[in-house]
Formats: structure tokens, sequence, C-alpha cells
């Protein structure tokens, strides 16, 4: 299939995704989004009714803008305030665009669908204590389930006043799916790189030469296992499983069409974010085999509804304070999951080109507005990648290389907010404990370097929140499957990616736990693993050990085999009840572990299997007091509780959540 080539930027519109809110402090703000040209901004704020606006023009200190096609341009605003904004009182913000010889544009005037009924602005809230959260994971835009963002922008116009507003939106993982894209998004990307002109790159070790000929390849749609890196010859690049089986290093089951551009990366994330690009494509179906074409058309129908939530979801990023972490499928499936992973994907230039191009989009996307200020040198380098383009617009092979390197040498990805409770924000990715013994065996999530940084974060706090996109506690059952599995040498076909699958690792992280000097209340929020689940966790035989709850919401977009979990969820129930002998095998067996039950559960279920949108209320001492689980098909939210004799009726509205809910940060 060719591309056509990008037309002028003349009817383009001059925003293309954004604004979102992203890390929002009283004297910091950070704010994202991408333009069709270079746009002169000013920010625009009021609160408590005045009626003279505070107005900041963004110059290039306040709003860093960084070119990646002819007609795209990523702007990070991170504007500091020398006199604090107020907490926990509504302020009205606009964007405001100036441009030559014409009237200066507000969001009404080109984002009228980032407004809620009634207002001439969007709005944000600075929450002064972290009393109250939204939280998931796992968004695949072609999932035939419903999408768990729209259940934000639920609360947020069901929220009419400054205290009900959820103080963040915590994203845990694997908000874009780079390794696994249906055909119509695959073909919505290819437009939109082709629209908006977004810069090509040249391939080292590849089939073709470089994005033009990738995009044109006969195996472009549906075949693109055939054009990731293998060699048939040795195990660097391939591992045979049972029955002679080879599983290609990119072990997704789904990478029939992986990304592999950074175009492609960027342009799926303009796709995921906002309707604007959508309004720039036509439904022309590239050349198919009739087999394709009925895959196409069932995946378009689940796309359309996708795209059909996107201008709510766009309204409840520009209201809603979002931060952001990567989970494998950011990248792709299994990312780092061992040494020999690692040593067989970084030792192919092809390889790690892929890999590299899904870290620029994050950084550019979402690392970026977690953390501005960590960012500089990155940033530099991707300046010269772009900078340094030839004749076509293909950026300098090179500088992408030097600037992967860069990045894949980088350790600032993780964050920690110094909010009541403190926010501490862990990357399980890049900083892994590998085994030395077997380097198939899988790595553990953080290296003990980075481990020692987490618990000095949590020095001294009296309580704190945990953002792992992996369960710190799992499903028992679940994990000695993926046990099994790493023992006989093959952890990739079971995704063995748990805390407890490394036994080093797995022993820090619970010492942690037992430090006198770390928090009495923990709470791990978490994603990863497609249905949803809350453990209360306290150390055994100690009267004042800390209280930990491990809350997982997962997905957004995606759902787990519903007749398999609920195999599991027996099985574990039945495997691992408080009389039985197996848990004396576990690595938690010094953890007393009570599961809460989800009140809509028939049958003492304890997994939640519905893709949907995690919420939690806390009270003065940090520790959980209300936890909801909004389901993103619109039946009634499920409350995760004690005992089975406390389930009451489940909430099927806002107004029975606010009941029960702290008085102080309930929803209307």
């Amino acid at each position: 299939m060719r591309i056509p080539a990008a037309v002028a930027h003349d009817d383009l519109p001059l925003v293309l995704a954004g604004p979102l809110l992203r890390r929002m402090e009283p004297q910091r703000l950070a704010l994202w989004l991408v333009g069709s040209q270079s746009l002169t901004l000013s920010l625009q704020l009021s609160h408590g009714g005045a009626s003279d606006p505070q107005r900041y023009p963004l110059h290039d200190e306040h709003c860093q803008v960084i070119q990646v096609g002819e007609q795209a341009f990523i702007h990070l605003i991170d504007l500091a305030l020398e006199t604090p904004l107020p907490c926990d009182v509504q302020i009205d913000y606009d964007l405001l665009i100036e441009q030559p010889e014409h009237a200066v544009l507000g969001i009404a005037d080109w984002a009228a669908h980032l407004l809620y009924d009634g207002a001439a602005q969007p709005n944000f809230v600075l929450r002064s204590k972290l009393n109250h959260l939204l939280h998931g994971s796992c968004r695949k835009p072609h999932h035939p389930a419903a999408d768990g963002l729209l259940c934000a922008d639920r609360l947020l116009a069901d929220a009419h006043a400054p205290e009900q507003r959820p103080a963040l939106l915590l994203m845990s993982g694997d908000q874009i799916y780079a390794d696994d894209v249906s055909g119509p998004m695959l073909r919505a990307i290819h437009q939109v790189i082709a629209r908006l002109g977004l810069f090509g790159e040249h391939l080292e070790g590849a089939v073709v030469d470089d994005s033009t000929a990738l995009y044109q390849h006969p195996a472009s749609y549906y075949q693109r296992a055939e054009l990731l890196p293998e060699l048939k010859s040795n195990e660097t690049l391939r591992e045979r499983f049972f029955g002679g089986v080879e599983k290609p290093i990119f072990t997704t089951s789904s990478a029939d069409n992986h990304l592999v551009t950074c175009a492609e990366v960027l342009a799926m994330y303009l796709l995921v974010w906002s309707p604007v690009p959508w309004a720039l494509l036509d439904s022309e179906m590239p050349a198919l085999s009739a087999e394709q074409v009925s895959r196409y058309q069932s995946e378009r129908e689940h796309l359309e509804g996708f795209r059909g939530g996107l201008a709510k979801v766009a309204r409840a990023l520009a209201h809603l304070p979002t931060l952001m972490i990567f989970d494998d499928h950011d990248v792709t499936d299994d990312w780092n999951l061992s040494a020999q992973w690692e040593q067989t994907a970084y030792g192919h230039p092809f390889s790690r080109r892929i890999l590299g191009n899904a870290l620029i989009a994050y950084l550019l996307c979402q690392g970026w507005g977690n953390n501005p200020q960590v960012f500089a040198k990155p940033l530099q380098a991707v300046q010269a990648m772009t900078a340094g383009r030839d004749a076509n617009n293909h950026m300098s092979l090179q500088q992408q290389d030097a600037l992967i390197d860069t990045l894949l040498a980088f350790h600032q990805w993780h964050f920690v907010l110094p909010t009541s409770p403190t926010l501490v924000v862990l990357d399980t990715r890049t900083r892994r404990w590998r085994s030395e013994r077997n380097l198939k065996r899988p790595s553990g999530l953080m290296d003990w370097e980075a481990l020692c940084e987490f618990q000095h974060a949590l020095l001294d706090q009296p309580s704190a929140i945990i953002v792992s996109p992996a369960p710190m506690f799992g499903v028992k059952l679940i994990e000695t499957v993926q046990k099994l599995f790493s023992w006989a040498g093959h952890p990739l076909m079971v995704d063995a990616e748990n805390w407890m699958a490394h036994r080093g690792a797995a022993r820090v992280m619970m010492n942690i736990f037992r430090h006198s000097r770390t928090p009495g209340n923990y709470v791990i929020l978490s994603g990863d693993v497609h249905y949803s689940f809350v453990y209360k966790v306290l150390i055994r035989q100690r009267k004042r050990g800390p209280q930990l709850w491990q809350i997982t919401s997962s997905g957004l977009k995606n759902e787990f085999p519903r007749r398999l979990l609920d195999w599991f969820d027996r099985l574990n129930r039945w495997l691992y009840a408080p009389w039985s002998p197996l848990n004396w095998l576990t690595k938690r067996r010094r953890m007393q572990v009570t599961p809460r039950i989800p009140s809509r559960s028939k049958a003492g279920e304890r997994l939640w299997n519905g893709a949907g949108l995690g919420q939690v209320f806390f009270n003065e001492q940090g520790q959980p007091s209300a936890i909801y689980q909004h389901n993103a098909d619109g039946s009634p939210t499920v409350e995760f509780v004690d005992e089975r004799a406390d389930v009451q009726a489940p909430c099927a509205d806002l107004e029975l959540a606010a009941k029960a809910a702290p008085t102080d940060s309930h929803l209307s």
C-alpha cells in the first residue's frame, strides 16, 4: 500500500491532541498537547470568581516544542509560578493560541468537545491531599469491551464541588499496545503519518531499507511477524519450545501488526488520546486477502466503538491531572523479561530499533509530563535526531541510534510526589535484577540499587501510595503456574513476570515492608493482569507491623478469558485456603493475606473480571476507606468489602458511592 504525500497544513486543525493535564502542583503546572504547527500560546488562569484572569505568556522557557513531522509539533508546557495556586478550589483555565493578524483563539474555539455542559472553559482542582484517586491500566483499542476511561468522564461530570474531584488519575501501564495492533488501527496510523508528514527513518538489519519501504511492503498488514528479526540457526533470536514450535524474540501472540517505526508509535498515541486525528482519515481499506478482509471488518467494528468515545476521554484528560508509567505492551510483550531476552533483543540492530522507537515515543508522549526536569539530556538527543533529517525527511540513523543508547542507559523513569500520602511510582521494566545462574530465568522486577532507592523514598513517611505496574501480591496459583514454567525453562510462554519470580528481589521487597522506619500504611496500586482484586496484607506475629493493601484494577479496555479466570479463582481458593499447607511453600508465608470480596460476586469470587476503572478513597491515616471498580459497560459499580456478610446492594450510581465514601471527599 502506497501512502500518499502529506498535505499542506492549511487544512489541518491547529491542535491535534490535548491538552492533557499532567503533573499539576500549586507552584508548577505541566500540560501536553500536539499541534499541526509550532504554536504561540498563553495560559489563562482564574479562580474564586475573579473577573480578571491571570495570563501567562508561554515563551520558550515555559513551553518546549519538539517537531516530529512536517505538520506535527509536540508541546510540553512546564510553567513555574511565583505565587502558589490555591488547593481544593476550582481553577478555570484556557490555552490561548495567538496567530498573526488573527483573533486569539481559546479552547472553546479550537476544541469545544473538551468542555462540559454549560462551561465556557475547562478547569482543574489541586487537591491538598491524595484522599481520592482513580487508577487503571491495559487499554487495547480493538478489544470488544467498552473503554474504562469513559468512567472517569462520567465521574467528573457528576462531581459538582471541588472536594468531590479525584486528586489524580494514575495509569499504571499499557496505555498503548505497540505489539498488538488491529488492521484498521494500523491503516489509521499510516494515514496519520501521511497527513502530518511524520518523519521517516532508515532501518538497519531489516528486510527493508527504510520506513517508506516498510509501509509499502506486501507483508505490512497482518504479516509483520515475517518482517521481525529472526535467525533460525541459533537461539539468540528464537527460542525452541514444545513440539518443535519456535517463538520469536517478539513473543506477543499478536505480532501481526507490531509497530516498528517511531512515526507509527507517535501516530498511535495521537489516535488513542484524541478524536481530532480520526477526522482526517478516509475509510479506504488496504489490499488484503479475503480472510484478512473478514478480520479487518470485525476489528473495525470494535475500533469504531473506541473512536466514538474519544471526545469524552479527551475531555476527562483535559480536566484531571494524569500520571503514567510504562509496562511491557507500551514497548513489546515480555519486555526485558529475562537476561537472555535482553541479550537477544538488544543484540540485533532491527529489534533494538523497534524497542528504542517505542521508548522514544513513550518519552515524548508519557514520561516527559511526569517529571519534566529530569529529561534535559534525552530531549537534546531527540532534537539532534529530528534536526539531522535528509532530503526525504528521514532522520539520521546515527543520531537515532545514539538517542536509543541514551534512553536504554536512562534510569529516571520512576518518580516520587511529595504529597500526603507520599506517591511513589516505580519503574519495574528497565532496572531489572537479572538472574546470574540461569539467563533464561525471569529477572527481578527491580534490581538491588533500584530497591534501595525505593526504600529511601519511603523512610520516615507515615503512609505511602505505591504504583507498581505488576501486583506485588498476586494470585498465588497463577504465580505458581508461572514458576513451574520458569523451572522448565519456558518463562516466555506464561509471561512469568511477578515480584515473587526472583528470589533476591522478593526478599528485598519483603524486608523493605518490615523495616522500622518505613510507613505504617502502604497502598499498592497495580494493573497488568486484566482482572481486578484487593488484598489486605499483615505481617504475622508482629503487633505493630505495617498494614498493606494490594489494589489491582485491570484493564481499562481489556479482560481475562472469563472461563479460565473462573477456574483460577476457584482453584486458588481451594489450594491456598488459610488451612492449606501449600501456603508454607510460598515466599509470603510470613504474611497474612486476606482478600476483599467484590460486592457483586455470585459464589465467593475474589477476582473481578470486567473492563473498567478503579477508584480509591483514603482516610487521614492514608488507609483505604472505600475501594470501587467502575464497570465500562455501565453495569452497577463494584465495591470490594471485607466480609461476605457485609455486602450490600451494589453501588448502581454515584449517589450511593457518595454515601459509602468519606464525608470530606465523596462524590455527588
